[in-house]
This record gives C-alpha cells, sequence and structure tokens, in this order.
C-alpha cells in the first residue's frame, strides 16, 4: 500500500439509496469498526431550491483505524445497500478546478516576480509613451485625445 493511503481513515461510499440516511450509513459501516463520523451531502446547497433527493446518493464514513476503513471496503464494495449496489473505496482529497495551477495569486503578486522581471516607470517605457500620446493629443485639440492618442501609440 502506498504511503499516502495508510494512513487513510475515510471512505467514499457511492450508490446510497435515497432513503438512506447517515444513521443507516452508520448501521451498515459500524460491523467494520469504530465509526468516528458519518457524512452525507445534501443535495442542494441552497435551501430555497428544494429537490426531491435529501441527499447527492454519496457518503463518506470516517474509521478509527485504517484497518476498519479497509476491512469497510473489502466488505461492502458492490454489495447492495438497501437494494441497491453501492461503490465504496478510499476517499480523496477534492481537487479545485484552480489546483494544478499552484495558488490563487497572480505570478506578479510573488515579490520574486518582481525583483526578477519589474522595471521603473521610467525604464519600462510606459511614462515616455504616456508622455509621448498626452503631448500629441494636447496639440491635435483634441477632446478625446485619449483614445486617438493611444490609437496613434499602437500605429507606430
Amino acid at each position: 500500500m502506498e504511503e499516502g493511503t495508510r494512513t487513510k481513515k475515510t471512505v467514499f461510499v457511492g450508490g446510497i439509496p435515497d432513503d438512506v440516511d447517515e444513521a443507516g450509513l452508520l448501521e451498515a459501516f459500524s460491523p467494520f469498526g469504530d465509526v468516528i463520523e458519518v457524512q452525507i451531502p445534501p443535495a442542494s446547497t441552497n435551501p430555497a431550491q428544494q429537490t426531491g433527493n435529501k441527499h447527492k446518493g454519496f457518503g463518506f464514513v470516517t474509521f478509527g483505524s485504517t484497518g476498519d476503513a479497509q476491512d469497510a471496503i473489502d466488505n461492502m464494495d458492490l454489495n447492495e445497500l438497501q437494494g441497491k449496489v453501492i461503490r465504496v473505496n478510499l476517499a480523496r482529497a477534492m481537487k479545485s478546478p484552480m489546483q494544478g495551477m499552484g495558488n490563487n495569486k497572480a505570478i506578479w503578486e510573488s515579490e520574486e516576480w518582481l525583483k526578477e522581471f519589474a522595471k521603473p516607470l521610467a525604464q519600462s517605457g510606459g511614462a515616455a509613451l504616456r508622455a509621448q500620446t498626452r503631448g500629441d493629443n494636447a496639440e491635435d485639440g483634441d477632446e478625446d485625445g485619449e483614445a486617438n492618442g493611444a490609437e496613434d501609440a499602437m500605429e507606430e
């Protein structure tokens, strides 16, 4: 068994019938060891949107030991719970859509990136371009000079 899965004590239970609640799941899994916690996520997180289902059809059972969790997997996976075949395996951490891309901060918010790539405004060319654009617009007498100045800067 891998190092990360050896410490797992929580099992995922999928395909739970609609009429099974946390007490029913506790009753079904308690023969395999000390159950610490049973969770069945509700079908809707918005109370205004009531659906026919009480839950999403899956749940989590946390045992006191990894051996108990493995016994539950070995005995309950692909077995029936109130007439419906359930899937039981080790629970894995939920991955967010942004996970794998690092954290949720923009890259230019890190000090290391700024030290390596950022330049003072005077050296970046942005200040000179802005001054040139503002100067050109003032001479042309345009009321909406900023928009035209930006277009002129793009053409160069």
